[in-house]
Protein backbone atom coordinates (compact mmCIF):
# COMPACT_ATOMS: atom_id res chain seq x y z
CA UNK A 1 0.00 0.00 0.00
CA UNK A 2 1.20 3.65 -0.98
CA UNK A 3 2.89 5.20 2.47
CA UNK A 4 2.16 2.10 4.37
CA UNK A 5 -1.34 2.54 4.45
CA UNK A 6 -3.61 -0.79 5.77
CA UNK A 7 -6.23 -2.35 3.28
CA UNK A 8 -9.92 -0.86 3.79
CA UNK A 9 -11.89 -2.73 6.09
CA UNK A 10 -15.13 -1.90 8.12
CA UNK A 11 -13.61 -0.11 11.25
CA UNK A 12 -15.70 2.13 13.56
CA UNK A 13 -18.85 2.86 11.73
CA UNK A 14 -20.29 6.31 11.82
CA UNK A 15 -23.18 5.95 9.76
CA UNK A 16 -23.65 8.72 6.91
CA UNK A 17 -27.12 9.59 4.48
CA UNK A 18 -27.52 11.92 2.19
CA UNK A 19 -29.98 14.86 2.59
CA UNK A 20 -33.07 13.49 2.32
CA UNK A 21 -32.58 10.70 4.09
CA UNK A 22 -31.29 8.91 0.50
CA UNK A 23 -28.32 6.34 0.35
CA UNK A 24 -25.39 8.22 0.31
CA UNK A 25 -21.95 7.36 -1.66
CA UNK A 26 -18.31 8.60 -1.64
CA UNK A 27 -15.91 8.31 -4.73
CA UNK A 28 -12.06 7.74 -4.91
CA UNK A 29 -10.43 8.94 -7.92
CA UNK A 30 -6.68 8.39 -9.19
CA UNK A 31 -5.08 11.27 -10.81
CA UNK A 32 -1.27 11.27 -12.15
CA UNK A 33 -0.78 14.48 -14.22
CA UNK A 34 -4.09 14.65 -15.59
CA UNK A 35 -4.72 18.65 -16.42
CA UNK A 36 -6.13 17.81 -19.66
CA UNK A 37 -9.61 15.80 -18.17
CA UNK A 38 -9.79 16.15 -14.65
CA UNK A 39 -11.87 19.59 -15.06
CA UNK A 40 -14.25 18.23 -17.21
CA UNK A 41 -14.65 14.84 -14.55
CA UNK A 42 -14.97 17.41 -11.70
CA UNK A 43 -17.41 19.69 -13.39
CA UNK A 44 -19.43 16.48 -14.27
CA UNK A 45 -19.74 15.60 -10.79
CA UNK A 46 -20.71 18.51 -9.47
CA UNK A 47 -23.84 18.64 -11.95
CA UNK A 48 -24.88 15.31 -10.34
CA UNK A 49 -28.55 15.35 -9.36
CA UNK A 50 -27.58 13.53 -6.35
CA UNK A 51 -23.60 14.76 -5.74
CA UNK A 52 -21.29 12.58 -3.64
CA UNK A 53 -21.32 13.31 0.29
CA UNK A 54 -17.55 12.96 0.27
CA UNK A 55 -14.85 12.87 -2.86
CA UNK A 56 -11.34 12.07 -2.48
CA UNK A 57 -9.20 12.74 -5.61
CA UNK A 58 -5.60 11.51 -4.93
CA UNK A 59 -3.13 13.10 -6.76
CA UNK A 60 -0.37 10.88 -7.06
CA UNK A 61 2.81 12.76 -7.38
CA UNK A 62 1.27 14.68 -10.18
CA UNK A 63 3.58 17.59 -11.62
CA UNK A 64 1.30 19.82 -14.12
CA UNK A 65 -1.41 21.77 -12.93
CA UNK A 66 -3.76 18.73 -12.03
CA UNK A 67 -3.37 19.51 -7.68
CA UNK A 68 -4.55 23.46 -8.24
CA UNK A 69 -7.66 22.42 -10.23
CA UNK A 70 -8.53 19.81 -7.96
CA UNK A 71 -7.70 22.49 -4.64
CA UNK A 72 -9.41 25.24 -6.80
CA UNK A 73 -12.70 23.05 -7.15
CA UNK A 74 -12.08 21.90 -3.05
CA UNK A 75 -12.13 25.42 -1.85
CA UNK A 76 -15.82 26.03 -3.24
CA UNK A 77 -17.46 22.24 -3.02
CA UNK A 78 -16.86 20.95 0.51
CA UNK A 79 -17.21 17.43 -0.26
CA UNK A 80 -13.88 17.67 -2.77
CA UNK A 81 -10.41 16.59 -1.14
CA UNK A 82 -7.31 16.84 -2.77
CA UNK A 83 -5.18 13.58 -1.15
CA UNK A 84 -1.45 14.29 -2.34
CA UNK A 85 0.76 10.99 -2.17
CA UNK A 86 4.73 12.69 -2.88
CA UNK A 87 6.67 9.30 -2.30
CA UNK A 88 8.59 8.38 -5.46
CA UNK A 89 7.57 4.80 -6.66
CA UNK A 90 7.55 3.00 -10.14
CA UNK A 91 4.89 4.42 -12.65
CA UNK A 92 3.02 1.01 -13.35
CA UNK A 93 -0.91 -0.74 -13.20
CA UNK A 94 -0.18 -1.25 -9.39
CA UNK A 95 0.85 2.66 -8.70
CA UNK A 96 -3.09 3.59 -9.67
CA UNK A 97 -4.49 1.01 -7.44
CA UNK A 98 -2.68 1.36 -4.39
CA UNK A 99 -3.69 5.08 -4.60
CA UNK A 100 -7.03 4.30 -4.96
CA UNK A 101 -6.55 1.75 -2.04
CA UNK A 102 -5.23 5.13 -0.21
CA UNK A 103 -8.29 7.19 -0.81
CA UNK A 104 -10.54 3.93 0.33
CA UNK A 105 -8.37 4.00 3.40
CA UNK A 106 -9.58 7.48 4.01
CA UNK A 107 -12.93 6.99 3.87
CA UNK A 108 -12.54 3.75 6.51
CA UNK A 109 -15.19 4.23 9.52
CA UNK A 110 -17.60 6.49 7.75
CA UNK A 111 -20.71 4.85 6.86
CA UNK A 112 -21.41 5.71 3.15
CA UNK A 113 -23.66 3.21 1.71
CA UNK A 114 -21.80 3.60 -1.26
CA UNK A 115 -18.02 3.74 -2.40
CA UNK A 116 -16.87 3.70 -6.17
CA UNK A 117 -13.81 4.07 -8.07
CA UNK A 118 -13.95 6.88 -11.03
CA UNK A 119 -10.95 7.39 -13.19
CA UNK A 120 -10.15 10.86 -14.09
CA UNK A 121 -11.03 10.95 -17.61
CA UNK A 122 -14.69 10.13 -17.23
CA UNK A 123 -17.79 12.48 -17.72
CA UNK A 124 -21.53 11.05 -16.73
CA UNK A 125 -25.10 12.36 -17.36
CA UNK A 126 -26.35 14.87 -14.72
CA UNK A 127 -28.61 12.54 -13.22
CA UNK A 128 -25.96 8.87 -13.49
CA UNK A 129 -24.97 8.08 -10.19
CA UNK A 130 -29.41 8.98 -8.77
CA UNK A 131 -30.08 6.40 -11.67
CA UNK A 132 -27.46 3.57 -10.25
CA UNK A 133 -28.69 4.36 -6.47
CA UNK A 134 -32.22 3.82 -7.55
CA UNK A 135 -30.35 0.40 -9.33
CA UNK A 136 -28.75 -0.05 -5.94
CA UNK A 137 -32.19 -0.02 -3.76
CA UNK A 138 -33.91 -2.51 -6.05
CA UNK A 139 -31.57 -5.43 -5.62
CA UNK A 140 -30.29 -5.90 -2.04
CA UNK A 141 -27.80 -8.37 -3.57
CA UNK A 142 -25.92 -6.28 -6.00
CA UNK A 143 -23.03 -5.37 -4.92
CA UNK A 144 -20.79 -3.66 -7.44
CA UNK A 145 -22.46 -1.48 -10.67
CA UNK A 146 -21.60 1.16 -13.04
CA UNK A 147 -22.52 2.13 -16.53
CA UNK A 148 -21.26 1.43 -19.97
CA UNK A 149 -18.40 2.66 -20.87
CA UNK A 150 -18.65 5.11 -24.18
CA UNK A 151 -15.64 5.96 -26.46
CA UNK A 152 -14.80 8.21 -28.87
CA UNK A 153 -14.52 7.35 -32.68
CA UNK A 154 -14.19 9.49 -35.33
CA UNK A 155 -16.32 12.27 -33.56
CA UNK A 156 -18.80 10.53 -31.88
CA UNK A 157 -18.99 8.71 -28.52
CA UNK A 158 -19.84 4.60 -29.44
CA UNK A 159 -20.32 2.03 -26.67
CA UNK A 160 -17.21 0.08 -25.73
CA UNK A 161 -17.19 -3.37 -27.67
CA UNK A 162 -15.92 -4.93 -24.51
CA UNK A 163 -19.00 -3.63 -22.27
CA UNK A 164 -20.71 -6.45 -20.80
CA UNK A 165 -23.74 -6.50 -18.74
CA UNK A 166 -22.02 -8.83 -16.70
CA UNK A 167 -19.07 -7.21 -15.92
CA UNK A 168 -18.30 -3.74 -14.75
CA UNK A 169 -15.48 -1.27 -15.89
CA UNK A 170 -12.86 -0.02 -13.73
CA UNK A 171 -13.42 3.33 -14.19
CA UNK A 172 -16.72 3.28 -13.03
CA UNK A 173 -17.11 0.84 -9.99
CA UNK A 174 -19.52 1.65 -7.42
CA UNK A 175 -19.59 -0.81 -4.87
CA UNK A 176 -21.74 -1.56 -1.93
CA UNK A 177 -19.99 -0.72 1.26
CA UNK A 178 -20.34 -4.27 2.55
CA UNK A 179 -19.24 -5.95 -0.70
CA UNK A 180 -16.14 -3.60 -0.62
CA UNK A 181 -15.28 -3.82 2.94
CA UNK A 182 -15.38 -7.93 2.24
CA UNK A 183 -12.73 -7.48 -0.79
CA UNK A 184 -10.51 -4.84 1.48
CA UNK A 185 -9.88 -3.36 -1.30
CA UNK A 186 -8.43 -3.65 -4.69
CA UNK A 187 -5.63 -5.93 -5.04
CA UNK A 188 -2.38 -4.95 -7.15
CA UNK A 189 -1.76 -6.79 -9.89
CA UNK A 190 2.00 -6.86 -12.21
CA UNK A 191 0.06 -6.36 -15.61
CA UNK A 192 -3.32 -4.81 -14.35
CA UNK A 193 -6.59 -6.49 -13.68
CA UNK A 194 -7.49 -5.38 -10.42
CA UNK A 195 -10.91 -4.45 -11.63
CA UNK A 196 -11.82 -7.70 -12.70
CA UNK A 197 -10.51 -9.23 -10.07
CA UNK A 198 -12.85 -7.71 -7.75
CA UNK A 199 -15.76 -8.28 -9.65
CA UNK A 200 -15.22 -11.86 -9.41
CA UNK A 201 -14.29 -11.91 -6.30
CA UNK A 202 -17.85 -9.58 -4.85
CA UNK A 203 -19.51 -12.96 -7.30
CA UNK A 204 -17.33 -15.40 -5.14
CA UNK A 205 -18.58 -13.93 -1.56
CA UNK A 206 -22.42 -14.09 -2.94
CA UNK A 207 -23.04 -10.24 -4.24
CA UNK A 208 -24.05 -9.97 -7.89
CA UNK A 209 -22.14 -7.39 -10.14
CA UNK A 210 -24.31 -5.46 -13.13
CA UNK A 211 -23.14 -3.04 -16.13
CA UNK A 212 -26.42 -0.61 -16.61
CA UNK A 213 -26.29 -0.66 -20.77
CA UNK A 214 -29.05 2.80 -20.46
CA UNK A 215 -26.21 4.69 -17.88
CA UNK A 216 -23.54 6.15 -20.15
CA UNK A 217 -20.12 6.84 -18.84
CA UNK A 218 -17.98 8.51 -21.55
CA UNK A 219 -14.13 7.77 -21.71
CA UNK A 220 -12.19 10.66 -23.18
CA UNK A 221 -8.97 8.90 -23.62
CA UNK A 222 -8.73 6.49 -25.74
CA UNK A 223 -7.61 3.20 -24.05
CA UNK A 224 -4.26 1.48 -23.65
CA UNK A 225 -3.11 5.33 -25.06
CA UNK A 226 -0.79 5.78 -22.25
CA UNK A 227 0.97 1.99 -23.81
CA UNK A 228 0.22 2.26 -27.42
CA UNK A 229 -1.83 -0.22 -29.54
CA UNK A 230 0.13 -3.45 -29.64
CA UNK A 231 1.61 -2.81 -25.87
CA UNK A 232 -1.31 -2.51 -24.15
CA UNK A 233 -2.47 -5.79 -26.17
CA UNK A 234 0.19 -7.94 -25.47
CA UNK A 235 0.27 -6.78 -21.71
CA UNK A 236 -3.50 -7.31 -21.71
CA UNK A 237 -2.45 -11.25 -22.17
CA UNK A 238 0.07 -11.10 -19.52
CA UNK A 239 -2.74 -10.15 -17.43
CA UNK A 240 -5.31 -12.97 -18.85
CA UNK A 241 -2.76 -15.16 -17.62
CA UNK A 242 -1.67 -13.85 -14.02
CA UNK A 243 -5.29 -13.76 -13.59
CA UNK A 244 -6.38 -17.53 -14.96
CA UNK A 245 -7.79 -17.33 -17.75
CA UNK A 246 -8.73 -20.34 -19.14
CA UNK A 247 -6.57 -21.39 -22.68
CA UNK A 248 -10.05 -22.43 -24.46
CA UNK A 249 -11.36 -19.05 -23.30
CA UNK A 250 -8.73 -16.98 -24.18
CA UNK A 251 -8.79 -18.57 -27.67
CA UNK A 252 -12.68 -17.90 -28.04
CA UNK A 253 -11.90 -14.04 -26.85
CA UNK A 254 -9.04 -13.78 -29.64
CA UNK A 255 -11.09 -14.85 -32.40
CA UNK A 256 -13.74 -12.18 -31.03
CA UNK A 257 -11.13 -9.48 -31.21
CA UNK A 258 -10.33 -9.93 -34.91
CA UNK A 259 -13.43 -7.48 -35.58
CA UNK A 260 -11.85 -4.83 -33.87
CA UNK A 261 -8.54 -2.24 -34.10
CA UNK A 262 -6.33 -3.15 -34.32
CA UNK A 263 -7.09 -6.01 -36.62
CA UNK A 264 -5.22 -9.27 -36.82
CA UNK A 265 -2.12 -8.43 -35.03
CA UNK A 266 -3.74 -6.54 -31.98
CA UNK A 267 -5.58 -10.05 -31.38
CA UNK A 268 -2.14 -11.86 -32.45
CA UNK A 269 -0.26 -9.52 -29.73
CA UNK A 270 -2.51 -10.01 -26.75
CA UNK A 271 -2.45 -14.05 -27.88
CA UNK A 272 1.51 -13.81 -27.52
CA UNK A 273 1.45 -12.17 -24.09
CA UNK A 274 -1.02 -15.19 -22.89
CA UNK A 275 1.26 -17.51 -23.90
CA UNK A 276 4.62 -16.24 -22.62
CA UNK A 277 3.23 -16.62 -19.13
CA UNK A 278 2.76 -20.24 -20.23
CA UNK A 279 6.53 -20.32 -22.09
CA UNK A 280 8.25 -18.29 -19.40
CA UNK A 281 7.00 -20.36 -16.62
CA UNK A 282 5.67 -17.37 -14.68
CA UNK A 283 4.01 -17.53 -11.58
CA UNK A 284 -0.24 -16.38 -11.35
CA UNK A 285 -1.07 -14.24 -8.93
CA UNK A 286 -4.34 -15.00 -8.44
CA UNK A 287 -5.15 -17.50 -5.73
CA UNK A 288 -6.22 -20.89 -6.70
CA UNK A 289 -9.80 -20.50 -5.25
CA UNK A 290 -9.55 -17.73 -7.25
CA UNK A 291 -8.85 -19.19 -10.70
CA UNK A 292 -11.26 -22.43 -10.40
CA UNK A 293 -14.04 -20.24 -9.89
CA UNK A 294 -13.10 -17.53 -12.52
CA UNK A 295 -12.55 -20.51 -14.66
CA UNK A 296 -16.24 -22.28 -14.08
CA UNK A 297 -17.77 -18.84 -15.07
CA UNK A 298 -15.78 -18.94 -18.49
CA UNK A 299 -16.47 -22.41 -19.37
CA UNK A 300 -20.25 -21.86 -18.38
CA UNK A 301 -20.52 -18.86 -20.66
CA UNK A 302 -19.00 -21.15 -23.74
CA UNK A 303 -21.68 -23.79 -22.69
CA UNK A 304 -24.34 -21.33 -22.81
CA UNK A 305 -23.25 -19.75 -26.06
CA UNK A 306 -23.19 -23.63 -27.25
CA UNK A 307 -26.54 -24.86 -25.76
CA UNK A 308 -28.48 -21.82 -24.71
CA UNK A 309 -28.50 -23.12 -21.06
CA UNK A 310 -25.76 -22.35 -18.22
CA UNK A 311 -25.21 -22.44 -14.68
CA UNK A 312 -24.08 -20.49 -11.88
CA UNK A 313 -20.74 -21.72 -9.99
CA UNK A 314 -21.43 -21.47 -6.54
CA UNK A 315 -19.54 -20.72 -3.22
CA UNK A 316 -20.81 -19.58 0.38
CA UNK A 317 -20.49 -15.90 1.37
CA UNK A 318 -17.52 -14.38 2.58
CA UNK A 319 -15.40 -17.98 1.19
CA UNK A 320 -12.18 -16.14 0.17
CA UNK A 321 -10.16 -13.81 2.63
Amino acid sequence: MVGGAEPLGAGPMIHTMSEGGKPSYALVTAAYNEEKFIQRTIESIIAQTVPPQKWIIVSDGSTDRTDEIVETYARQYGFVELYRITEEHARNFTAQVNAINAGFVRLRGSGWDFIGNLDSDITLDPDYFEKLLERFSKDPGLGVAGGFIYEEEEGSFISRRSNSIDSVAHGVQLFRRECLEALRGYTPFSWGGSDSHAVVRARMNGWRAESVPELKAFHHRPTGGGFGGLRYQYKGGQMDFYLGTHPVFEMFRMARRFRSKPYVIGPIARLAGFAWGYVSGQRRQASPEFIRFFRAEQMNKLRALWTGRSTTPRMSKRSEP
